[in-house]
């Protein structure tokens, strides 16, 4: 018996910061799933390029350097994409930062706070503003499928708060807020919106914090299934959402964190 494909052959995805972590995996099973993937990068492009080459060259695969810090910039990723590859299908939108300093509240200055969010959520709001413009002027589709696909990565903080940081709770918390809205607004218009909340993950951005002999075996010991994820095991549930198995699935907030988010 013969299994059940996760295929996105002919379409065109972009996954905003797609050299490291959870959009690496992620551009390389889009690539495995036969789409051509346009991804951005900030100051990785050693890291870049050399992803690059694994999925099969420009062909296939083309790394954009852009910053990410305003409605602007997000507008201009996607304009970049579709200059690439002539069309968009998918739109994942999963960079971000994440300040690793505690920080309470009263002592947060208003630049972390405003860097914070300018990063993690207007330049989100760019890259959807001009993925759906971009979704409408390649016009209508089939009864029954879906003229885009956009997945938003949150997180376990956006749902439960996270003391300390504030700002990326907050900023991850309106994601959540944001794929509910554009569900209700874009699923009549057959654009299929959904969200990925991660808890921790082995990535280099929280690898400090995994490592720390004190807080990671603390970090482990929280989550039920008892380890971080891989960012393979995130990557799998993005590329899902965008396949026509998800095709009636919209508005959801899909919870890949081993089941922290209910004992935390």
């Amino acid at each position: 018996m013969s299994g059940v494909p996760l295929v996105l052959e002919g379409k065109v995805a972009l996954i905003s910061g797609g050299s490291r972590g959870i959009g690496a995996a992620t551009v390389r099973l889009f690539i495995q799933a036969g789409a051509r993937v346009a991804f951005s990068y900030r100051r990785a492009r050693k890291e870049a390029d050399a992803l690059v080459a694994e999925c099969g060259g420009p062909e296939r695969c083309v790394a954009i350097q852009q910053e990410l810090s305003s409605t602007a910039d997000g507008r201009a990723l996607v304009e970049a994409a579709v200059d690439a590859f002539g069309r968009l299908d998918c739109l994942v939108a999963n960079h971000g930062i994440w300040p690793p300093q505690d920080v309470p509240i009263a002592e947060m200055t208003a630049q972390q706070w405003r860097s914070t969010l300018s990063v993690n959520l207007d330049a989100v709001f760019g890259l959807v503003q001009a993925s759906v413009a971009q979704f409408d002027r390649q016009g209508p589709v089939t009864t029954g499928e879906a003229a885009g696909h956009i997945v938003l990565i949150s997180s376990t903080a956006g749902q439960r708060g996270e003391a300390f940081h504030a700002d990326y709770a907050v900023s991850k918390g309106a994601l959540i807020s944001l794929t509910k809205s554009l569900s209700s607004e874009l699923a009549p218009r057959s654009v299929r919106v959904n969200c990925v909340a991660p808890g921790w993950v082995s990535t280099e951005m929280s690898a400090a914090t995994l490592n720390d002999p004190e807080l990671g075996p603390k970090i482990a010991g929280s989550i039920p299934v008892g380890r971080p994820a891989h960012p393979w095991e995130i990557a799998g549930p993005v590329l899902f959402l965008c396949t026509p198995l998800a095709g009636f699935i919209s508005g959801e907030i899909l919870n890949v964190n081993g089941g922290a988010v209910l004992v935390g």
